[in-house]
């Protein structure tokens, strides 16, 4: 089993050390029925009644690798940009505030004016108290954390932390940026998914692939339940 190595830079307190993701399951999906009605029984068309709860590669995306979480208080309120004279408009821009050390820097929104999610007037930028190492050939993509609902999305980054050991911040922007209130210290950050380097190259199939996709198909459609998890699914352990 590979090691990866969290070196905590501030002494930060223990309820807001990463987790592995396995152990921060957002409650949407904890307290989601695994089947439409609590019946595992076909639908009456020779389909399942599985929900979303029951899906694989949903469940190994949100279980995927480890969280990092937010360790500060930090409120979000409206400030009013004001004219060239000085006076206010009615136009606002996001005034973060906290009240601890420093846990958010700022981006000028020149650094990427053209981002599909660039809003606001700049690219806030959470400060990572964490310095993380992995193995030789390993890098880490840093995502959003998947299938949640959050007031921010980190923009992703892949870091090759083999060799830069130093902590990642995260420059984010609000999924509404007229949002006002507050986002507690705990909330999930970041997830953190190791990857192994390799080089690829593309090609295309052959007949000979896609009469091997058509069996693997025909494979999974002969279960109504659990087709993919019993018969295709590698597990993956992040401890």
């Amino acid at each position: 089993m590979n090691n990866i190595i969290f070196t905590d830079t501030i002494n930060t307190p223990e309820k807001y050390k990463p987790k592995p993701a396995s152990e921060s399951v957002p409650e949407w999906y904890k307290n989601l029925e695994s089947y439409i009605s609590g019946q595992k029984k076909p639908t009456g068309q020779g389909q399942t009644s599985a929900t979303i709860k029951r899906c694989m590669p949903v469940f190994d995306a949100i279980t995927n690798g480890y969280i990092l979480y937010t360790y500060s208080d930090v409120y979000v309120s409206q400030q009013a940009i004001p004219d060239e004279n000085g006076k206010p408009t009615d136009q606002t821009y996001p005034w973060y505030e906290w009240p601890s050390s420093e846990i958010i820097q700022f981006h000028p929104i020149e650094q990427a004016p053209s981002h599909p999610q660039a809003n606001g007037m700049s690219y806030p930028k959470w400060i990572n108290p964490w310095s993380i190492k992995t193995p030789k050939g390993y890098s880490i993509l840093f995502t959003a954390p998947m299938h949640r609902d959050s007031v921010f999305t980190i923009l992703d980054g892949v870091v090759d932390t083999d060799q830069y050991d130093a902590p990642v911040n995260f420059p984010f922007v609000l999924n509404d940026v007229k949002f006002e209130g507050l986002i507690p210290a705990g909330t999930p950050m970041a997830q953190i998914i190791p990857i192994k380097r390799e080089d690829w190259e593309m090609k295309f199939g052959t007949e000979k692939d896609l009469d091997k996709q058509n069996l693997t198909t025909r494979l999974l459609r002969s279960s109504f339940f659990d087709s993919y998890k019993n018969k295709f699914r590698q597990p993956k352990v992040y401890k």
